[in-house]
């Protein structure tokens, strides 16, 4: 292990009508809340498994809920909370505490089932000679984001996040602050009831009901 680059996985408690609340339309609050836990315990997985660093759970609105305990007695990791403010914010306070003892970090959320373990390791490998990595996603946004030595905080101020924007936004701010950085493949986030078809086979269940409903939501094929 590196023990040089920490990694950060943002994580919200998976309780229904809190989590994946955008998913409720095709799973119901309790499916949208069993697939983020699903999605978490997964991206714990590969986080620890990616072998990088230390590997923190940083957790909102706290960290007591029960899985969030079920992790940490079953994987060698940290608990911390995000607190207050919006994504940016709480990105940029999480990334500056840990680049306090260790010379590069990268966060991630749990929304993208494309993550591994190697492209945790590339994105890892690129802050070796850059000042950030990111990981584009397909919504505009990004799915991880690591930076080397600091994280200025005009890279996550006058970010219009959850919109398209974000990405274009975020590569005008590097610009600005004249920082190198690498971007890897652009994966897909699972937020939007159509976005369910990047979610493993299985992972939802056999519901007839469920699947009519996911159906219903996914983009439609040209005939």
């Amino acid at each position: 292990m590196r023990s040089d680059c920490a990694l950060i996985v943002f994580a919200k408690a998976p309780v229904p009508g809190y989590a994946k609340t955008r998913l409720a339309a095709a799973l119901g609050d309790e499916g949208a809340a069993l697939l983020a836990e699903r999605l978490l315990e997964s991206t714990i997985d590969k986080a620890v498994g990616a072998a990088i660093g230390p590997v923190t759970l940083c957790c909102d609105p706290d960290a007591t809920h029960a899985a969030f305990a079920r992790l940490v007695s079953l994987h060698p990791i940290e608990l911390a909370v995000q607190g207050a403010g919006d994504l940016g914010l709480r990105m940029h306070r999480a990334l500056e505490r840990v680049l306090r003892t260790h010379r590069r970090a990268v966060l991630i959320g749990t929304d993208t089932p494309g993550i591994d373990a190697d492209f945790l390791r590339d994105a890892a490998h690129a802050l070796d000679d850059h000042d950030a990595v990111f990981g584009p996603a397909v919504d505009g946004g990004y799915t991880l984001v690591g930076v080397s030595h600091r994280a200025p905080p005009q890279l996550f101020a006058g970010i219009d996040w959850s919109t398209p924007r974000v990405m274009e936004q975020t590569r005008a701010a590097l610009t600005r602050l004249r920082l190198t950085h690498v971007e890897l493949r652009t994966l897909a986030d699972v937020d939007e009831p159509a976005d369910l078809v990047h979610v493993p086979s299985g992972w939802l269940g056999s519901s007839p009901d469920a699947e009519a409903k996911i159906n219903d939501h996914s983009p439609r094929r040209p005939l």
